[in-house]
């Protein structure tokens, strides 16, 4: 304690008389034993800083020098060197007289301190399982790896190197063995400190000791093909310009980030993306190669700043496992946009393109097309599938590019009356004071609604329609925000505030149902039979009401809204008859609030449909059991006796048998519909039920396994509320045409990796 500079504790003056030993310790170098230097043993209560040290030490011969006095005995150890310790205990004395001092200064011989054991303190350190200590002279030590057997600066004299670089030569890939064993493996080395420790097997193998060591980042080589590759994912995935490896703010960061990463140019990160692309185009093509049914394509129409067009064509199906897929499959560069074969010529190159000659079933398109645009179509459908409906599943029209329609047009004849809400939401919420002044009029006038004012996006139809909903049910505080601001304008009028109410009550039917095309899962087609036959008849009925106001507002939504069901109602009809809740029973009772009288026959021209569709996927070729190849529904009767006994003369009989036996027998199609219907239930995975059946229903679940698969939406799901048609970035139609489909279609393929696969299934809740 004196040598460091520190005051001891006062001795204690009762009756016990403090006997005290102090031990000078050489510490010497880390990791080694202290040496004990010299003895002091003295009593009383004297402060041990009013000592002087008469005795003076050598280090250098076993007898005490005095050529060395207390001074030399510091500037020898430094204070890091010296250990002081003491030990203190109480005697009884006779009185409580003090004792007179006594110190007798005990030196410790060479003998004795060679004689002492050297135990060096035990390295904790996690880094000694993969270094050792070597002497290469005299006070100096360096430490060497077990691995590659390289040293490294340890010790010289009094001065220690730590241990961080060692741990940088394991952890950082500096060691050669150790990276070569990573690339080997593919995976941490389970040996490296710096890796995720892997519990122990406690049956076999003893515990191991725990060092008192910070958890170590998990070890990871540095790879620059994998950099690369994620960077050119990130481009892909957040729509960024390829150029962006170029700007020096990027550059700059992802030089201080890993220095050792050679930065890659336009041209190198744009193949990068292409053989993205191409990696995972070839997981999709094995996708569709094993897809046992057909697929629906839908085509959706991107303008763009050049005159030219990118007609989007996506394709969903059903795969070998019964899991509804929807993929972009191209992104086709059209010259000619507004041209009649502009779509067509977009899915011929699509199904060149995946090989999928005869398996199209149906196609959706997004915009009304000209007759002889729509009669390619259908002839491209006919030509490729002559056997399902003659090209009748071709949809004119996509729902939610239609719903829109119907929106824009609706606020483009209330425009008058719509730009007043919005001024008034946009000077209430465009000021703090005046927010806060009508909501305090809001509690005033009590009034019960929790909508809050937004200003409206008028691309998005949708942040409209929730504009003028909620300015509706304020309408009040908007009548009386004169009374408390004398610059507020005069809002809309009584008349106009009934406009306003009557428009939501009707949009809201469609913004519900285009709330169905914005989940992540896939929706089947039976939901949108629902959606639609309510649409339909609430129309319908609105636009023969007796009031002008709601009449007029409904009778062009009405008159637009028909178009598209005529157009789908047929395959939205088939489509929920393969859902065992409704089957036919549905159609019926929905056409009977529809079309009233003549509702029989419509229902006709559903159950026509349904039964010759089913009639073809009967005469469709199917595999034989044994790998022979395909043949039709019919049966081939082979000539000759056989073996069954029958002789020559019994062919025409066994021919007899079949054909009276399948016309007293009912087919697969109408044993379904006459079977009782399912509960109800809001859960309900209808493609599901069509697998756990396929035994029971060979033939026609095959049918069902199609027909849901049949998309009734063109756009994603983020685009469903867009108004107009959507438009190519200004950047992308300045790149190629393949590197423009490569970056699309790239993006929602790597999107759709991220979506669970359990979400893959539908589990849709719609009130019935």
């Amino acid at each position: 304690m004196w040598l460091n500079g520190l005051q001891p504790p006062t001795p204690n003056t009762h009756k016990h008389t403090k006997h005290t030993t102090l031990i000078v310790f050489f510490l010497g170098f880390p990791q080694q034993t202290p040496i004990p230097i010299v003895q002091f043993a003295f009593s009383g209560s004297s402060p041990i800083s009013h000592l002087s040290l008469s005795s003076q030490l050598s280090l250098s011969s076993k007898n005490p020098s005095p050529d060395l006095d207390f001074a030399g005995f510091r500037s020898v150890f430094s204070p890091r060197q010296l250990l002081l310790s003491v030990f203190m205990e109480s005697l009884p004395t006779e009185n409580n007289a003090l004792v007179n001092m006594e110190m007798q200064p005990v030196f410790l011989d060479a003998q004795n301190m060679e004689s002492q054991p050297n135990k060096r303190r035990k390295k904790k350190s996690i880094v000694w399982e993969h270094f050792t200590i070597e002497n290469v002279g005299p006070g100096c030590r360096r430490a060497c790896c077990k691995q590659c057997k390289q040293s490294f600066a340890y010790s010289t004299g009094s001065k220690v190197a730590g241990t961080s670089h060692l741990k940088r030569h394991i952890a950082k890939g500096s060691c050669p063995v150790v990276l070569r064993n990573q690339n080997q493996n593919n995976h941490p080395d389970p040996s490296s400190p710096f890796t995720t420790p892997q519990p122990p097997n406690t049956a076999t193998e003893p515990p191991k000791r725990r060092y008192r060591t910070a958890t170590a980042a998990p070890f990871f080589p540095f790879d620059s093909d994998r950099c690369r590759h994620e960077i050119a994912r990130m481009i892909i995935m957040h729509d960024y310009p390829l150029h962006i490896v170029e700007h020096p703010g990027f550059v700059s960061f992802v030089h201080n980030l890993q220095p050792r990463f050679d930065l890659v140019n336009f041209s190198t990160v744009q193949g990068d993306c292409v053989a993205t692309y191409l990696s995972e185009k070839d997981k999709i093509q094995k996708v569709i190669e094993s897809m046992p049914g057909r697929v629906c394509l839908t085509v959706d129409l991107y303008g763009s700043c050049q005159t030219t067009g990118y007609v989007y064509v996506t394709g969903q199906f059903v795969d070998s496992e019964w899991k509804i897929h929807r993929k972009l499959l191209n992104v086709v560069m059209e010259p000619y946009p507004d041209s009649d074969s502009a779509f067509s010529h977009a899915v011929s190159a699509c199904l060149s393109d995946w090989n999928m000659e005869g398996r199209l079933f149906s196609i959706t398109i997004n915009q009304p097309v000209s007759e002889i645009g729509i009669e390619s179509l259908r002839n491209l459908l006919s030509e490729k599938n002559p056997n399902i409906l003659g090209g009748q599943l071709l949809l004119g029209n996509c729902l939610s590019r239609s719903i829109s329609g119907i929106v824009s047009e609706s606020l483009a004849a209330n425009h008058e009356t719509v730009k007043k809400v919005r001024d008034c939401v946009k000077y209430v919420k465009t000021s703090e004071s005046l927010e806060e002044k009508f909501l305090s009029l809001k509690q005033q006038l009590q009034v019960p609604s929790t909508k809050t004012l937004a200003i409206d996006n008028q691309t998005q139809w949708n942040t409209t329609y929730e504009m003028l909903q909620s300015a509706s049910e304020l309408k009040e505080v908007f009548s009386c925000l004169d009374t408390t601001d004398s610059d507020y304008s005069k809002g809309p009028t009584r008349e106009e505030w009934n406009v306003i109410e009557n428009l939501c009550a009707y949009l809201k039917i469609l913004y519900d149902t285009a709330n169905l095309l914005t989940t992540s899962s896939v929706p089947t087609t039976n939901t949108f039979f629902h959606e639609a036959w309510k649409i339909q008849l609430e129309l319908a009925r609105a636009a023969a009401s007796e009031d002008p106001v709601i009449s007029g507002l409904t009778k062009p939504m009405q008159e637009n809204f028909n178009n598209y069901w005529k157009n789908c109602c047929l395959i939205l009809a088939i489509a929920v008859v393969m859902d065992p809740r409704f089957k036919m029973k549905l159609v019926e009772f929905s056409f009977t609030k529809i079309y009233g009288d003549e509702a029989q026959t419509y229902i006709n021209i559903v159950d026509e449909g349904i039964h010759q569709l089913f009639l073809e996927y009967v005469a469709l070729p199917v595999p034989l059991a044994n790998g022979g190849g395909p043949v039709t529904g019919e049966v081939k009767m082979e000539d000759g006796d056989g073996g069954g006994g029958g002789g020559p003369g019994l062919t025409d009989f066994d021919v007899y048998i079949m054909e009276t036996t399948s016309q007293q027998s009912k087919s697969e199609l109408d044993q379904y519909l006459e079977e009782s219907l399912l509960p109800r239930v809001h859960e309900f995975d209808v493609v599901g039920w069509w697998k756990l059946n396929k035994v029971k229903y060979p033939t026609l679940s095959k049918m069902a396994r199609d027909i849901l698969s049949v998309p009734v939406s063109t756009v994603a799901a983020e685009a469903v509320f867009e108004v107009g048609r959507p438009e190519m970035g200004r950047y992308r139609c300045s790149l190629r045409a393949e590197t423009v489909e490569a970056l699309v279609c790239a993006k929602d393929w790597l999107r759709g990796e991220m979506v669970d696969a359990t979400n893959a299934m539908i589990k849709m809740e719609f009130p019935i």
